[in-house]
């Protein structure tokens, strides 16, 4: 751990330069500064906003460098604050681009951090916490400098020293004046980047580009975005300038929430370091025009786009229509109609089109051996994609595809969100058929937890759940679902050396943009390796999706929220696409399918992933025979359930349920 320290010490030395700032100039001016709006993550991952609590007393933002002493003790009296004010906010701030995420984090476990440090890796927020008399944006000049922040105007109202902030957040809470609200800091000077070349970007040959490659796909005619956001004219960009600026400093646009520190992404939408100062340095300089009578790069970029964006398709069935009501809460449909298919296909993609990209929140299909006699049914044997917003073609690697045998019924799941206004949905899905047969075999499967229990007034409420995959596959996407209170999420494959890697992090989750991460190189997990889905869950009053009009009638953050279909219900879901390496067209195996299908609950209910059940993790309602009955069941009386214990039992449930059911008939006949 020392030689960890001394490492991220010399690193921290050679940027900072680790200069005492007695001889420096004076940190700048900071007082009465609006704090713009930012969501960073910390050394773990998990997303911080800055205005995301607005019912917190005050929040107090400090500079923080690994190794650096100045930071270290600012940290500790800060927990100290946090200690006797557990109603604060307070957030450090890395600005130091040798700081990686994992140097962060081994710094908090070494000093015994309790703060989050947040990893300002494009060094864009400690340098920007305001703007002087002459608009140059202002920050952190040293390391342990200390602002406090009121949340009602997010105006600062104390910066200087540590050591003064517990009195100027106490008179600030209390509302009095701060006595002293400016004062001089000690510190390591922070060294930020010459940034100034990002002032004098071309709109034509720079930041055009930026919205062509990453923008107009959704903000065009027949895209996601409505009319008045279309990207189409330098004069739309300009007057949209700093709703865009502030959209790219809390990340919530370009719409793709995954981030780019783990395994790179073949449909990756985030910004690079360079486009990120590009657009920010343009829109910070005014967002001057060089187009001097030149044709607007985006007037044709943004004409409008195709309504099936993977070309022409082989096959387009409706969905039946459904009316939807203006308000009140619409149970899932599930209608289902026969298959066209004369002779099974090797299907290669889909894309959906939502009859109603506002009121249909998502849509998922597959196939079914039978026509339901009532037109309805979900239980389907293969999957056929699914759609939400941000996400509506669902495509497979080159060489696979999966198999739809001729006959039987497509089938739906449709999930309707009110608006306000009654609406006819007319959705409609596209198939796209390979031209030869497939080498390998595309498959899916959910890890879920039907068990969540998500308890009143909590703001980070972890749930978890896995599957372990009995044969070496390759991992080529992922999608990410849960509901109103979902905040964060995580895929973690736990290899079976122990080792540990992150192939997916979301630090946070977006409720309104739900799509599939296709990753860059297809993960090659080998046998036995656990792939474990985390979520964390805001149900506290700080969570503004549950006061929304539709929500906020059921949507009380003092209530315990438990799984369900519904938005003001919850989930846990997160869709795998893979293949078995040992699988092609020409040999299935089902049956290493099957095995994981079977240990799929539980190991959604092995939360401690210890192999083992637990009493206490048998939650979920179709393992109450079971608790009720587990000294029965546990017929090594270790006091747990192997996996092999309780898929005894529920078989052995399953074949009572099935000779009473005979039983039943037989007497009633």
């Amino acid at each position: 751990m020392k030689r960890i320290a001394s490492a991220v010490l010399l690193a921290s030395a050679s940027v900072l330069g680790l200069t005492a700032c007695s001889n420096e100039a004076p940190a700048a001016k900071l007082v009465g500064n609006t704090v713009d709006n930012y969501m960073l993550a910390d050394g773990s991952g998990m997303g911080h906003i800055l205005r995301y609590d607005t019912h917190t007393p005050a929040v107090v933002l400090a500079s923080y460098v690994n190794g650096d002493e100045a930071s270290r003790a600012t940290a500790k009296a800060l927990m100290a604050l946090k200690e006797k004010n557990p109603d604060l906010v307070i957030q450090l701030i890395n600005s130091n681009p040798a700081d990686t995420r994992d140097a962060i984090q081994a710094e908090v476990k070494e000093q015994g951090i309790t703060l989050p440090i947040l990893n300002d890796e494009f060094q864009l927020i400690g340098s920007s916490l305001g703007k002087d008399k002459s608009g140059k944006s202002v920050g952190f000049t040293y390391t342990g400098e200390t602002v406090v922040v009121s949340p009602k105007d997010w105006k600062v109202v104390y910066h200087g020293p540590v050591e003064s902030a517990e009195a100027a957040v106490t008179e600030f809470v209390a509302g009095k004046p701060i006595t002293q609200a400016e004062l001089p800091v000690k510190g390591t000077k922070i060294a930020y980047a010459d940034n100034s070349a990002y002032s004098k970007v071309s709109y034509t040959n720079d930041v055009a580009p930026i919205f062509q490659a990453k923008c107009v796909e959704c903000h065009q005619p027949n895209g996601i975005a409505p009319q008045m956001l279309y990207w189409n004219s330098y004069e739309q960009v300009k007057n949209f300038s700093p709703m865009i600026r502030e959209a790219i400093r809390t990340d919530r646009m370009p719409a793709f929430d995954a981030d780019s520190h783990y395994r790179a992404f073949a449909n990756n939408e985030n910004l690079t370091e360079k486009e990120v100062k590009t657009l920010i340095g343009w829109i910070d300089a005014g967002s001057p025009s060089d187009l001097a009578g030149k044709e607007d790069p985006l007037a044709k970029a943004a004409a409008g786009r195709e309504d099936w964006p993977l070309g022409k398709p082989d096959l387009v069935v409706d969905i039946p229509a459904y009316d939807v009501p203006a308000a009140g809460v619409v149970d899932y449909q599930i209608p289902a109609v026969a298959s066209p298919l004369t002779e099974g296909k090797w299907l290669k993609a889909t894309t959906f089109k939502a009859g109603n990209r506002q009121g249909v929140h998502h849509i998922l299909a597959g196939w079914l051996p039978k026509m339901p006699e009532n037109g309805r049914g979900f239980d389907w044997n293969i999957s056929m994609g699914g759609y939400a917003v941000g996400s509506e073609s669902n495509l497979a690697p080159d060489k696979w595809a999966t198999w739809i045998p001729a006959g039987g019924a497509i089938s739906f799941q449709m999930h309707y969100t009110p608006i306000g206004k009654a609406f006819t949905d007319n959705s409609k899905i596209a198939f796209y058929f390979a031209k030869e047969d497939p080498e390998l075999v595309k498959r899916q499967i959910v890890i879920s937890d039907p068990s969540i229990t998500i308890q009143p007034n909590q703001a980070r409420w972890h749930e978890t759940a896995y599957v372990q995959f009995p044969a070496d596959v390759q991992i080529t996407a992922s999608l990410v679902h849960a509901h109103y209170r979902g905040y964060a999420s995580k895929l973690t494959a736990i290899y079976p050396d122990g080792k540990e890697e992150v192939i997916l992090n979301m630090p946070h989750y977006d409720f309104n943009w739900q799509r599939e991460y296709i990753f860059k190189d297809l993960i090659e997990l080998p046998a036995g390796t656990k792939l474990v889905a985390d979520y964390w869950y805001d149900n506290s009053k700080n969570n503004k999706a549950l006061y929304g009009d539709n929500t906020k009638d059921r949507t009380n953050p003092n209530q315990e929220v438990v799984w369900g279909d519904q938005s003001f219900e919850e989930m846990l879901f997160t869709s795998v696409q893979y293949r078995w390496k040992d699988e092609t067209a020409k040999n299935p195996r089902e049956d290493l399918q099957q095995q994981l299908q079977a240990s799929q609950m539980l190991t959604a209910a092995d939360d401690n992933r210890d192999g083992m059940l637990q009493e206490a993790e048998l939650k979920s309602p179709m393992f109450q025979p079971i608790k009720a009955n587990f000294a029965a069941v546990d017929s090594d009386k270790n006091g747990t359930l192997s996996f092999q214990e309780t898929g005894a039992a529920m078989k052995a449930m399953i074949e009572t349920l099935k000779n009473s059911f005979r039983t039943g008939r037989t007497t009633r006949s």
